[in-house]
């Protein structure tokens, strides 16, 4: 049993010890990184809707 709590406290302090490591990313950067992923997700919809309107109307003049 007080193996399994120094193996807990050891794993809880070294994660404590990563997490001081982490640099987080400025309001700007932030910002640019979110605006990219809006624009990209909007230009693959688009994209995709574009394909489906192609296929949509390639399918009803062939039936």
């Amino acid at each position: 049993m007080a193996n399994i709590i120094k193996a807990a406290t050891e794993y809880f302090r070294g994660s404590v010890e990563e997490g001081r490591k982490i640099t987080w990313p400025t309001r700007q950067e932030t910002f640019r990184y979110s605006a990219l992923v809006i624009i990209i997700t909007i230009i693959v919809a688009a994209f995709f809707g574009g394909l489906d309107y192609v296929f949509t109307t390639l399918l009803k003049l062939v039936v």
